[in-house]
């Protein structure tokens, strides 16, 4: 079943959704730029790394990879710069000398809680007039986003 062509209005409000998820992408790219070029400052991907790891614990490149949407070889160069931050460590388990299982350092750990906190009072300052409905709706278009731009 096609859906009908979107109304004059529509069409203007997605075009909108359009443009305002382009600057949530330029926003992202400028905060990997950032963690590139500011000690301590982590990039997106890298929040995520950390609190994949926070929640799972230890675990291979592989699962790494899967938990943050990545790849393999990014999760490798990804994990190189968090092992460079002291934020992990790489160890090869004695039962597989050819994987390589990445853990928290403490250090990371607390980066990890630094980074939520700010998050959340971020979250809470910018969007805290927003009731529980518009927030899960706000939830469910950037999901929906997710999948757009998996399909482009």
């Amino acid at each position: 079943m096609t859906e009908p062509p979107p109304t004059p209005g529509r069409a203007q409000a997605l075009d909108r959704l359009a443009r305002a998820a382009y600057r949530l992408s330029a926003a992202d790219a400028r905060l990997r730029g950032r963690a590139t070029r500011t000690p301590g400052a982590l990039s997106l991907t890298h929040a995520r790394a950390l609190r994949t790891l926070a929640d799972r614990g230890p675990l291979t490149i592989t699962q790494l990879a899967a938990g943050t949407e990545t790849t393999g070889a990014a999760t490798t160069q990804l994990v190189n710069g968090l092992v460079s931050a002291g934020y992990v460590t790489r160890t090869r388990p004695p039962e597989d000398k050819r994987s390589v299982l990445v853990a928290l350092t403490e250090a990371g750990r607390d980066r990890h809680r630094q980074r939520q906190q700010a998050l959340a009072e971020a979250l809470h300052s910018d969007l805290g007039d927003y009731d529980e409905e518009a927030l899960d709706r706000a939830a469910e278009v950037l999901n929906r986003l997710s999948a757009v731009y998996d399909r482009l």
